[in-house]
């Protein structure tokens, strides 16, 4: 699938992500060590360096494996990969970027609505108070996903050891400076 850029240019995902992340996925040489060294990709339904290769093909259907596959959604950010990388391709900055596209294209991976779910609560509770509040992103999250029971039974023991405050710490006036700033680097990009 071809995306429209700013200059209304039709592009591949391959130059949507060299755009936002400054990193091209031409650089993997297909080893294989970002997956045989990944901690998630047992999990996953396909490895990372095939993630890569898909883009690398540059095509439509390519493209959209991509942006629905599961993988993107379970990167750790752990940076096993980019540490076993010979080419020091920074695969979870790519990841970012799929993830960002396949979100802003509404093409989410059906298993991973949750995980995009607590993502949205938890930035959404940073942007509030400046940093997480665990009950705010607890119940936020929980009414997105509708699982209102899950995990219940914790609550009470996390509260008895102090792990859940009732009340938030607000430090609200250093976040919105960064998040002022990230939307001013997302300005510049676009």
């Amino acid at each position: 699938m071809s995306f429209a850029t700013k200059d209304f240019e039709k592009t591949s995902l391959a130059l949507v992500v060299k755009n936002a992340t400054g990193v091209s996925v031409q650089r993997c040489y297909q080893c294989g060590k970002c997956s045989a060294g990944c901690p998630a990709a047992g999990e996953m339904d396909d490895p990372p360096s095939v993630l890569l290769r898909l883009l690398q093909t540059d095509t439509e259907a390519a493209d959209m494996r991509v942006l629905r596959s599961y993988t993107i959604w379970l990167c750790l950010t752990c940076y096993a990969c980019v540490a076993r990388c010979p080419m020091e391709v920074d695969l979870p900055k790519i990841m970012d970027a799929f993830r960002a596209e396949s979100a802003r294209q509404k093409l989410v991976h059906p298993k991973a609505r949750d995980i995009l779910a607590f993502h949205k609560s938890f930035i959404n509770d940073v942007r509030c108070f400046g940093r997480m509040w665990e009950i705010g992103v607890f119940g936020e999250y929980k009414l997105r996903t509708r699982h209102f029971l899950q995990d219940l039974v914790l609550a009470p023991s996390m509260i008895w050891k102090g792990k859940l405050p009732f009340f938030p710490e607000f430090q609200t006036k250093l976040v919105s400076r960064i998040f002022a700033r990230i939307r001013g680097n997302r300005e510049e990009i676009r």
